[in-house]
């Protein structure tokens, strides 16, 4: 710096001696001043150069600051950025610019939750629609960089792949014994996926195709699996989904496999199958297996269940049947991706939570996509299982065997003091998290429809409400105060309905009528405490017309604890009939719970008798208001009917469920200690279930 200012100077003096073209001897005064000038300049012009390096450092500073510090998203994970190698060779504050420009956007980083911080979490994700959820789905990777699908590419293979942008990884993919030498013979779309801790605990697969049944067959027995979990229909939105790959009875030869229907069971959520499968080779069969199928028939394509509650109990169904010697449990839907990632992912992290007390839904998802792309296809799955884990993380594994049900209940009771039901009362105030989507009820809120409620506080959810026929040229006359429920093995099974009103009669008798309902349940008085709690919607005696309905009563027969009157329901303007049997249940007064199960336990398995008889269409069940002593029923109903069927229980979840489907079901904590002492009673009485046969 030093000899440039010399040189400005030397060079400054130079130039004003010869100037003109004369040598001039310039006074010494004057060349003081010229150096004292030229010095000034360049310390000024030194200073203005250090400030401009600095500043231009200090803001490269700055911006390498925020982004490694300043820039978390919502729910405070840092953002890291991308892979180096995915970016040029630059300086270092080269670097720092180019990634947060938008072609290189920062890939965010998800940690591990700690089951403690669940719930918080999944508000946080689920605030604004669900923004985060949306955010953390797509940050992650399609499937492998590396993974390639030359054989499934395969011109002869082509065909055997049921969409062809979902191809099993060549690294993966269920390698099956050739036949005869034919070098395709091998392939099936199925991949090898890892659970929590066990190598290859899945094989995911796509739903067979008519040309590709024979193979599902040949692998199952190759793979020595013993468990099939089937999360699609075979039709859905009028599409085929997967081909009906097993008899419907009898047995049938797929290939080389003969497979033999020894047993199902249809329940709400699912189906269980179970199938004698022996291979019949060239050297002769070999020994028979059994195949348990468990199909899960509540999950829409592309879109989630209503509530996890019935997955999860699919889910325990699962491991409970497959044995632990057996081999990769096979999980299939449509594609193999969706559905099937979703259910995989599910049961990895409850494995997860339960070893290490945290989950990780976004590295786990990155593992199963290396081995199989796309697992986990929409972020509405996505964020399902997260749903999912909350639910099981808040709730728990709240079902009982029957042996054990005497012991839970005297926890629940605890009779160091006496009438103290402190356990009792906190089992139902879990309850309380159900929470009451007042948004869901915009059709009953309607002011044409608000005089047809009889409690403005309970009020059927659009998206399972009984819906009837508009009359022509009668804006809302398509509403009625009932919600459809589902049963233990049938979907919509009850329509729980308030106590009509006198201008709702006729509408509750168009609703019987079109829906075909065969069987009206009443658990309430006319009036109670000197109030009017339901229209008589009935005649005494003889005939009485609501409308275009005509109700005649046939029969009036007093049992020991409910009356049967026996109906005959008439559409005039088509003089068409329909017989109906009304049941009312005498002694549940509106505070306060009957005063033994007995007469309860009898009441359901007459009800239950006469749907047997007449097809099963849906029970309408009403009390008061539709919710308290109509809960409880419905909820003592699939009980016992669970009871019946496996020897299993789980009165919260039973109750929960039917608080998602209508508000306020089992209403207090009384009618709610009244469902475990029915079952008490019943499991003293009936054990031998001799009461439903």
């Amino acid at each position: 710096m030093m000899v440039l200012v010399l040189f400005l100077m030397t060079a400054t003096i130079a130039s004003v001696n010869s100037s003109n073209g004369t040598d001039i001897v310039t006074p010494p005064s004057a060349i003081t001043h010229i150096v004292w000038s030229v010095l000034v300049t360049s310390v000024l012009l030194v200073i203005f150069i250090l400030l401009a390096v600095y500043c231009l450092r200090f803001r490269n500073h700055r911006k390498a600051d925020v982004t490694t510090v300043d820039k978390k998203l919502p729910n405070g994970f840092l953002e890291e950025q991308g892979p180096r190698c995915c970016l040029p060779r630059l300086h270092r504050s080269e670097q720092q610019t180019v990634v947060l420009l938008p072609k290189f956007p920062p890939a965010p980083k998800y940690f591990p939750i700690p089951v403690s911080r669940l719930e918080e979490e999944y508000r946080q994700r689920s605030a604004d629609d669900g923004k985060m959820f949306r955010e953390e789905y797509g940050s992650l990777p399609s499937g492998c960089a590396q993974g390639t699908c030359d054989v499934a590419s395969r011109e002869e293979n082509r065909e055997k792949n049921r969409y062809p942008n979902i191809l099993p990884y060549d690294n993966s993919r269920v390698v099956l014994t050739q036949i005869d030498g034919i070098k395709s013979s091998d392939y099936i779309n199925a991949s090898y996926i890892d659970g929590y801790k066990d190598k290859n605990k899945f094989i995911a697969a796509q739903g067979p195709k008519p040309e590709t049944v024979a193979d599902f067959w040949r692998m199952i027995w190759e793979q020595k699996t013993a468990t099939i979990v089937m999360l699609t229909n075979i039709k859905e939105r009028k599409e085929d989904k997967c081909h009906q790959y097993w008899p419907e009875q009898g047995c049938w030869c797929y290939g080389n496999v003969r497979v033999v229907v020894e047993d199902f069971t249809v329940l709400v959520d699912y189906t269980i199958r179970k199938f004698c499968v022996q291979y019949q080779g060239g050297d002769g069969a070999k020994a028979p297996r059994l195949v348990t199928q468990l199909h899960f028939t509540s999950w829409p394509d592309f879109g989630v269940p209503f509530s996890p509650i019935g997955m999860l109990k699919f889910l325990k169904k699962v491991k409970t049947v497959n044995p632990s010697y057996a081999g990769p449990v096979v999980v299939h839907c449509s594609a193999g991706v969706g559905r099937t990632g979703t259910f995989i992912v599910i049961d990895g992290m409850i494995d997860m939570m339960h070893v290490e007390q945290k989950i990780d839904v976004f590295s786990f998802v990155c593992k199963i996509r290396n081995q199989r792309s796309q697992m986990v296809q929409t972020d509405m799955q996505y964020s399902f299982i997260y749903q999912a884990l909350l639910e099981y993380y808040l709730y728990g594994d709240t079902e009982l065997d029957i042996s054990s049900l005497e012991g839970h209940l005297h926890k629940l009771h605890n009779t160091v003091v006496p009438l103290d039901r402190i356990g009792l009362e906190e089992e139902f105030k879990k309850l309380t998290n159900v929470r009451i989507m007042k948004e869901n009820m915009r059709v009953g809120n309607l002011p044409a429809n608000m005089r047809k409620n009889r409690v403005l506080q309970i009020i059927p959810y659009d998206f399972n409400r009984v819906i009837l026929s508009m009359k022509r040229g009668q804006e809302f006359t398509d509403y009625i105060n009932a919600s459809f429920i589902d049963g233990y093995r049938q979907k919509d099974h009850y329509m729980a309905t308030q106590g009509p009103l006198a201008q709702t009669v006729e509408d509750f008798w168009r609703m019987v009528w079109e829906w075909r309902c065969h069987s009206i349940v009443m658990l309430t008085e006319l009036q109670e405490r000197e109030q009017d709690k339901c229209f008589q919607y009935w005649p005494a005696e003889g005939t009485v017309t609501h409308g275009d309905y005509a109700v005649e009563i046939k029969g009036d027969t007093l049992c020991d604890s409910f009356s049967l009157r026996d109906l005959v329901l008439t559409y005039v303007p088509e003089n068409q009939t329909r017989f109906v049997r009304h049941f009312h249940f005498h002694g549940w007064p509106e505070v306060g719970i009957p005063g033994e199960g007995k007469g309860m336990i009898d009441f359901i398995a007459a009800v239950q008798r006469q749907q047997q008889k007449s097809g099963n269409h849906p029970i309408a069940v009403h009390c008061s208001a539709g919710a308290g002593r109509t809960g409880t029923f419905i909820a003592l109903s699939n009980i016992l009917e669970r009871v019946k069927a496996e020897g299993l229980l789980d009165v919260f979840q039973t109750v929960k469920s039917l608080r998602m489907q209508r508000p306020h079901m089992v209403q207090t904590v009384e009618q709610y200690d009244f469902c475990y002492r029915v079952v008490q009673d019943f499991v003293d009485i009936f054990s031998d279930y001799a009461n439903f046969k």
